[in-house]
C-alpha cells in the first residue's frame, strides 16, 4: 500500500463527496510521503477520514483521479480485470456490440482511458498520466475479455494524440500496440455501411456516441428532401439516405472528412441520392435561405463551440446563430435535429439558446424527442464531464 497521504482542506472535496472521481490541486491542503507523478495515493477528508485510493499527477489541475473508494484495495491486475468485465458486460446489456465505445473512462471508473471497439479492432485513448501506466495491461485484458466472448481482437491502434495529454505532462502519440493491420475498418451501424479509418479520422475514427440519435431520425426521412450540416463522414446523411429520403445534401468544410463521406455513400449504393458539398456551414445556409430553398428535415451536428467553461457565452451565441440559420430552411411542419457536443453548454443553457434563436424567426417548436449520447458512453452522475451530448428534434411550425 501506498504510504503517501493527499487529505483535503475542510469543506472541498464536494464533487468527489457526491459520487465524482476527481481532486482538483486547489482543494488539497497537505501531501505527505515520497512519491512520483502517476503513483497511487490515499486521500484522506481534512479530519483524517480516509476517502480511497487514486493516481496523483502535480502536472494536472486534476490532482488526483480515483481509481476506488476502498482504502485497502489493491490497483493490481485482478482489479483491472474487474473493472474491464464490468465495462464489457454493461455494455452487452445496453448496446450493439459490434462496434461500440467499451471503456469510457471515469463513467466506468478507469479515469482517463478510453478503448472503442470496431469490429475485431480496437482504438484505445491513455489521457491520464496514472492511466499511462496501466496501458499495456489494459489491452491484455481487454482483448482476453472479449475472447472470453468468442470475439478475437485482430489489432490494437492508440490515438492518445488528444491535446489533453499535455496537460498531464504527456506527449501526443498514435500508433500499433502490436503487430501492424490495415488501418480501414468496415463496420456496420442501423444498416450502413463505413469505413472507418482509425488512424486518420477524428477522435478514434468515429464517433459512435450519436448511434441512436442517428436511428432516431431515420423515421422522419422516408421520401422527404434533408439537409444535414457539419455532415464530417456524412453519418447522419447515410441514415436518411438509408431510410429511403428521396434527396440529401450533407455540408462540411473539410474536403477530406467530404471525400470519405462520398466514398461511404458509394458502399451503399446511396451515390445518387445522398450528395456532398464543401461549404462553411454558416455562410452556406443563409445563401440556401436566399435561393428559397427549403427541407422537410434539416440536421445539425456541429462541433464543439466551446471547451472551457470561459468561452461558453461566445459558444451560445454560435450555437444561436446556427440554429437561427437552420430553422430559416425547414419548410412548415418540417422537422429540425440540432446538439451540442460540449458538456459546457448544460441542456437548460442548450434549450434557452435554441428557444431564443426560434422566437428571433418567428418560428413555434414542438418538442418531439431529446435525447443524449449512447449507453456506450454512459453519464455518471456527479462526474458532469462525462454528460456532454443533447439532441433535440422538433417539429418547426409558422407562427399562427
Amino acid at each position: 500500500m501506498s504510504e503517501t497521504a493527499v487529505t483535503l482542506k475542510k469543506g472541498e472535496g464536494r464533487s468527489l463527496k457526491a459520487g465524482g472521481l476527481w481532486v482538483y490541486d486547489n482543494e488539497i491542503d497537505t501531501i505527505k510521503g515520497t512519491f512520483k507523478n502517476g503513483d497511487i495515493v490515499t486521500l484522506h477528508d481534512f479530519d483524517g477520514y480516509v476517502m480511497g485510493r487514486g493516481f496523483i499527477n502535480q502536472n494536472s489541475k486534476i490532482r488526483v483521479r480515483m481509481m476506488t473508494r476502498r482504502p485497502d484495495q489493491e490497483i493490481d491486475e485482478a482489479f483491472l480485470k474487474r473493472r474491464v468485465k464490468a465495462a464489457w458486460d454493461y455494455r452487452k446489456d445496453t448496446v450493439d456490440t459490434s462496434s461500440c465505445r467499451v471503456i469510457f473512462g471515469e463513467a466506468d471508473f478507469l479515469p482517463g482511458f478510453v478503448a472503442d471497439k470496431y469490429g475485431d479492432v480496437l482504438v484505445v485513448q491513455s489521457l491520464a498520466l496514472g492511466m499511462e501506466r496501466f496501458k499495456e495491461k489494459l489491452v491484455s485484458i481487454l482483448k482476453d475479455v472479449l475472447l472470453e466472448d468468442g470475439i478475437k481482437i485482430r489489432g490494437v491502434y492508440e490515438r492518445s494524440d488528444a491535446r489533453e495529454r499535455e496537460k498531464e505532462g504527456l506527449a501526443r502519440v498514435k500508433g500499433f500496440i502490436g503487430e501492424a493491420f490495415d488501418t480501414n475498418v468496415e463496420i456496420v451501424e442501423n444498416g450502413v455501411h463505413y469505413m472507418v479509418d482509425v488512424e486518420n479520422g477524428q477522435k478514434t475514427g468515429f464517433f459512435l456516441d450519436q448511434k441512436y440519435n442517428r436511428l432516431a431520425i431515420q423515421k422522419l426521412c422516408r421520401g422527404k428532401r434533408v439537409l444535414d450540416c457539419f455532415t464530417h463522414m456524412g453519418t447522419f446523411a447515410l441514415n436518411a439516405g438509408i431510410a429511403g429520403a428521396r434527396e440529401v445534401t450533407g455540408l462540411d468544410i473539410s474536403e477530406f472528412a467530404l471525400q470519405q463521406a462520398r466514398d461511404n455513400a458509394a458502399l451503399n449504393r446511396l451515390q445518387d441520392i445522398v450528395t456532398f458539398r464543401c461549404a462553411d456551414v454558416l455562410d452556406e445556409l443563409p445563401r440556401l435561405a436566399g435561393q428559397g430553398e427549403q427541407y422537410d428535415v434539416v440536421i445539425l451536428d456541429p462541433p464543439a463551440f466551446t471547451k472551457s467553461r470561459e468561452a461558453t457565452k461566445n459558444a451560445i451565441r454560435g450555437y444561436r446563430e446556427i440554429n437561427r440559420k437552420g430553422l430559416m430552411l425547414v419548410k412548415d411542419g418540417g422537422y429540425l435535429a440540432t446538439c451540442s457536443c460540449s458538456h459546457f453548454m448544460t441542456q437548460e443553457l442548450f434549450a434557452k439558446t435554441i428557444r431564443e434563436a426560434a422566437a428571433s424567426v418567428h418560428k413555434r417548436l414542438r418538442q418531439a424527442e431529446f435525447r443524449t449520447q449512447a449507453p456506450d458512453h454512459p453519464i455518471l452522475w456527479a462526474a458532469d464531464e462525462s454528460y456532454y451530448l443533447k439532441f433535440y428534434i422538433f417539429q418547426v411550425c409558422r407562427e399562427k
